[in-house]
């Protein structure tokens, strides 16, 4: 998919019936902070700029080192982690992140443009806690998020059977 293509997705080229919700969308609270840890400058932005755009407050990485280094330093509510990073990929981050007492708790959802299935398991047996493919549409990156929302509207860690982390 193009640069074109996808901006499209993301900001408005799909028809509107595929993005209306029966419901309406439950946001975090304002100022929920959100580290964006992504190589592409272009993913990035285009993450920045939609949560930007509904009250959350970000913080971008791009390589799994420093998005690390700002995890412990600034303890962000929630993680967006590319798989394909350069030098550390996305899982020994997540890992590293999961044995790390300052982050453990923070919810992670991994992000790929990669197609294999066996990723997105990989991601959430090692203590993910969603995963979402690029290219992805505003309304996914939303409902990513409401998924991991407590009463408080925060999000949250949720612990499901069966799955071990690290």
């Amino acid at each position: 998919m193009g640069l074109l293509a996808f901006l499209q997705r993301i900001f408005g080229g799909q028809p509107a019936a595929a993005e209306r919700r029966d419901k309406p969308r439950i946001n975090a609270r304002e100022g929920t902070r959100v580290l964006i840890v992504d190589d592409s400058p272009t993913i990035v932005a285009l993450l920045r700029k939609l949560l930007q755009q509904n009250g959350y407050v970000t913080l971008d990485a791009g390589d799994a080192e420093e998005g690390i280094r700002l995890a412990q330093a600034e303890a962000p509510d929630l993680i967006f982690l590319d798989i394909v990073l350069p030098g550390m990929n996305g899982f020994a981050a997540l890992r590293q992140l999961r044995r790390d007492v300052r982050t453990k708790d923070i919810p992670i959802i991994m992000i790929s443009g990669n197609e294999q299935a066996t990723e997105q398991f990989y991601a959430q047996r090692i203590g993910a806690d969603d995963f979402m493919k690029k290219p992805f549409s505003r309304a996914e990156v939303f409902m990513r998020i409401e998924r991991l929302l407590n009463a408080e509207k925060m999000p949250f860690r949720q612990q499901p059977s069966g799955r071990r982390d690290v």
